[in-house]
């Protein structure tokens, strides 16, 4: 913990360098970029420079003890160390409490994705039934979400929907939603009443800067054509959707939503981006096998991770064996109650 206390107070010193400087101070972006990130360390660096300030007051303390003084003198010296050993650790308690209360992404915009999985049409109305809960939440948040890209199966649900979501705590509040969610209920098209099982597939992905990820133009083929189906009645004349291919991976991003073939291509580029950083941060974590034990499941897309069980009116958390009878409550963007549980099981785990 103090190694990463210190490599903050670090690149602390290292932002007030930068927001002084001529550069930074004429680069609004930059300067507002640096200022949160400053920000975020303050509390910890401080906690942190007090610690240090204590622990050498114990030391010079200690050092007196040695020396020769007087009975009560020595009386009153040992009284102080131990009121400094107790603000020692209460100082190291509330230093645990602030590195991994928030991680450094806590305040990221995000991107999106949902995926019908096994289940067919039913799959897809479910995937639908998720984009709706996720975009109330963000209402009851005023958080701002924008659609990016949507395909839809012939009963009116998702093949895929892809959105951006931009707000205070965002990340902080969804990163864990990544992972595979089920249902069970009887369809609407089931004439025998019986529960079906479907599954939607989801995806959180960090929304990038510029200066988390950089890649090369000579990396992507980009292929325009002309929209298809519902989403692109309005522009069959001209070549506006498009395809974008990050040939060293082979990642593909389609954006056909738009009029504008340039705006198809910036909301794709964003797509892309965000997968990539993706991929990137997801290759570094499995490197760090101490980091994955931190965290809640494992972050995989094939882990099965809630359940959402209709008869029931249960909705239940795997990772954590968190349950709610509110089901209702939930899919109308109710969500705050999940939410809290989920963070504050990896506050527990990270005290450990």
């Amino acid at each position: 913990m103090f190694e990463k206390l210190a490599r903050m107070e670090v690149r602390y010193d290292e932002l007030e360098k930068l927001l002084s400087s001529s550069e930074v101070l004429s680069d609004r972006e930059k300067s507002n970029k640096f200022a949160k990130e400053l920000s975020d360390l303050r509390e910890s660096v401080s906690l942190f420079r007090e610690h240090k300030r204590t622990l050498k007051e114990i030391k010079d303390m200690e050092i007196v003890l040695g020396e020769k003084h007087d009975k009560e003198f020595l009386e009153l010296a040992k009284k102080e160390i131990e009121e400094l050993k107790v603000r020692r650790l209460d100082l190291e308690a509330r230093l645990k409490l602030a590195i991994t209360k928030e991680d450094k992404d806590a305040g990221r915009d995000i991107i999106m994705e949902i995926r019908q999985g096994t289940g067919g049409d039913e799959a897809g109305l479910f995937a639908a039934d998720l984009y709706r809960m996720y975009t109330k939440y963000a209402a009851n948040k005023d958080w701002v979400v924008e659609l990016m890209y949507a395909t839809t199966n012939e009963s009116g649900g998702f093949k895929e929907v892809s959105f951006s979501v931009k707000g205070k705590d965002v990340y902080r509040r969804l990163k864990f939603e990544s992972g595979v969610h089920r249902v069970q209920r009887v369809p609407t098209t089931e004439a025998q009443g019986r529960i079906h099982t479907s599954t939607a597939t989801v995806a959180v992905l960090i929304e990038p800067e510029e200066v988390d990820l950089v890649i090369d133009p000579s990396d992507l083929r980009i292929d325009t054509y002309r929209s298809s189906g519902p989403g692109g009645q309005h522009m069959q004349k001209t070549d506006s959707a498009v395809r974008i291919t990050h040939l060293p991976t082979g990642v593909v991003v389609v954006c056909q939503d738009e009029r504008s073939q340039l705006k198809n291509k910036t909301k794709a580029m964003r797509i892309l981006r965000a997968k990539l950083l993706d991929a990137k941060r997801e290759a570094e974590s499995k490197k760090l096998s101490q980091e994955r034990k931190s965290q809640i499941g494992t972050g995989d897309r094939s882990e099965k991770i809630r359940t959402y069980n209709f008869p029931d009116r249960r909705v239940t958390d795997h990772r954590i064996n968190f349950t709610t009878h509110q089901l209702e409550s939930v899919l109308e963007g109710d969500f705050d109650e999940i939410s809290d549980a989920l963070i504050k099981a990896v506050q527990e785990q990270e005290k450990k």
